[in-house]
């Protein structure tokens, strides 16, 4: 039964169930294992179709919940771009005083923040005055 899960996930785009995902997760394993040059090219395809059918079920299942503040939606875009709050503020052409304060609370974001924050980070215009 387990050979045949591996064959229906091997040739699966979609998969819907978690013992299914645990089958194409142990598939991927053992291909992974063999080591990359030692695949045919079938072998890849199907390490390459598995995995991307893996990631999108993971997507459907593993969600976050989008920010709530303003402060956590520059600290999410922080993190998605791997910068520190001086590149931050060096990226939206503020000063890092003032960015410190804006994210601490000490200080209300003025337009000139909420105009970087759209366009370098690209948060949305609706969000970004329902925050402030």
């Amino acid at each position: 039964m387990q050979h045949k899960m591996f064959t229906m996930a091997t040739h699966a785009t979609k998969i819907e169930t978690a013992k299914a995902y645990n089958a194409t997760m142990e598939k991927i394993d053992a291909l992974m294992k063999k080591g990359e040059k030692k695949l045919t090219d079938k072998e890849a395809k199907e390490l390459r179709a598995m995995a991307l059918a893996a990631q999108q079920y993971e997507k459907s299942i593993y969600t976050i919940d989008a920010p709530k503040t303003l402060e956590g939606m520059i600290e999410l875009k922080m993190y998605e771009r791997k910068l520190k709050q001086k590149d931050l503020a060096r990226l939206m052409g503020l000063g890092e005083a003032k960015l410190s304060q804006i994210l601490s609370g000490k200080r209300m974001p003025d337009v000139a923040f909420l105009k970087a924050a759209y366009l370098k980070l690209g948060i949305d215009p609706s969000f970004l005055l329902s925050h402030v």
